[in-house]
């Protein structure tokens, strides 16, 4: 069974004008399924691994009977499908909100905005291309922000995801170029949860 691209609940222009249609169908339809077809092809050898789920690859990746270059891929690619597939998740023009998270975000954070400031601090620091993630450590149960490079996984770090933040430039430069922070200001108006 080959992975494939998650139905988005929405229109591509259902975020703006926070996250535009252009960027959104780019982002989605070319990125996305880049890592979805990119993931397939690593697994082409490899037909017990295939239709897994993908967190249970990235979460064993250790363990996998596969060439040092599969592994590679597979993280990389498995890493990008399954961010990009919390990513869009999470996005939701009604912007929903979890009240239980939204309590416990308040007693780890002080407040809603306390960490939506740390959030968005952490998320303009990271240098080069990745994703900031509001996840759960798996040893304590507590939240935490964490920065990850490139395409890998807080799956492999540990951490149990809750949401993400793309802060990968194609995420982002037709609409906002070189303004990163305005683009995280932005975003908190059509994530859902909070």
């Amino acid at each position: 069974m080959k992975y494939t691209l998650p139905q988005l609940p929405y229109g591509y222009n259902a975020l703006e004008p926070y996250i535009d249609q252009e960027t959104m169908e780019i982002h989605y339809t070319k990125h996305h399924q880049a890592y979805v077809d990119k993931l397939n092809a690593a697994l082409e050898k490899y037909p017990e691994l295939q239709g897994r789920p993908v967190e249970e690859l990235l979460m064993d990746l250790s363990n996998l009977k596969v060439e040092e270059a599969d592994r590679i891929a597979i993280r990389n690619h498995g890493g990008g499908h399954y961010n990009h597939s919390l990513f869009w998740k999470y996005l939701d023009p009604n912007n929903q909100k979890d009240e239980l998270l939204v309590k416990e975000i308040n007693s780890t954070f002080g407040s809603v905005d306390d960490f939506k400031k740390q959030f968005a601090e952490s998320a303009a620091k990271v240098f080069g291309s990745g994703w900031t993630w509001l996840a759960r450590d798996n040893k304590n149960s507590k939240l935490v922000i964490q920065n990850i490079l490139n395409q890998d996984s807080p799956l492999i770090m540990g951490l149990q995801p809750i949401f993400c933040l793309d802060v990968w430039e194609h995420a982002y430069y037709l609409k906002y170029q070189n303004k990163r922070a305005e683009y995280i200001e932005n975003w908190w108006n059509v994530l859902k949860l909070i």
